[in-house]
């Protein structure tokens, strides 16, 4: 099996890839704050004061990479976890308008510089967790979106707010009288991107598997 791919049970998932909750419209990502922040967005189904639009906000379509993020819902600062559903369109605008937040691969280091500047959206591929935060062989994206993306995000994008914390706390406690929680996971699918835009973003191309990413 190729370095890009890990087999879990019978499938094999690519190196990276983004594996979302989504219907033909809308895509599902995930955001933890405190209760101030949380309850006015779930009553306006959308971001209000106090959220500061002036700082960079991370979204996270993977469930498992936020739970490993907030520490199902214990962490300071992250006790109310969010489903957002936003357009496709806008997550996809995202993606074509980023830029990685360190440098990949090969990359020449004063063409990164430059489109860092120019980019309102930063991108990082990390290692996926699995429910009890141990990393797994294959990475999940997190975008972390700033000035003209936070305001199309929060304008543009966000069709509905969901506040997820009851459903975390009760898949948190399961795992602490060690049951199996995969039945009460959401159910993630590898998201269809376009080949270009794969590759621009570093997701690893079952065409072209070979000419990828480096594992790192």
């Amino acid at each position: 099996m190729s370095a890009w791919f890990s087999i879990v049970g019978e499938v094999s998932i690519p190196y990276r890839q983004i594996r979302a909750a989504f219907t033909d419209e809308t895509i599902t990502v995930y955001q933890a704050y405190d209760p101030a922040i949380a309850v006015p967005a779930v009553a306006a189904r959308r971001f209000v004061a106090p959220f500061k639009r002036e700082r960079m906000t991370w979204i996270k379509p993977s469930f498992l990479w936020m739970m490993y993020r907030c520490g199902w819902g214990t962490k300071a600062g992250q006790t109310r976890v969010l489903g957002i559903d936003i357009t496709r369109e806008g997550f996809e605008w995202a993606l074509r308008h980023s830029c990685f937040s360190h440098p990949d691969g090969d990359v020449d280091h004063a063409a990164w510089k430059e489109r860092l500047r120019g980019s309102p959206v930063r991108i990082q591929w990390d290692p996926e967790r699995d429910p009890r935060h141990n990393p797994l062989p294959y990475r999940s994206i997190q975008v972390g979106l700033s000035g003209e993306a936070v305001t199309r995000y929060l304008d543009e994008w966000i069709v509905g707010i969901t506040d997820l914390t009851g459903r975390v706390h009760d898949i948190h406690q399961a795992l602490r009288d060690g049951r199996d929680v995969t039945g009460m996971l959401p159910r993630e699918s590898p998201y269809p991107l376009p080949v270009g835009l794969g590759r621009a973003i570093g997701a690893t191309i079952p065409a072209d598997s070979g000419s990828g990413p480096a594992p790192g």
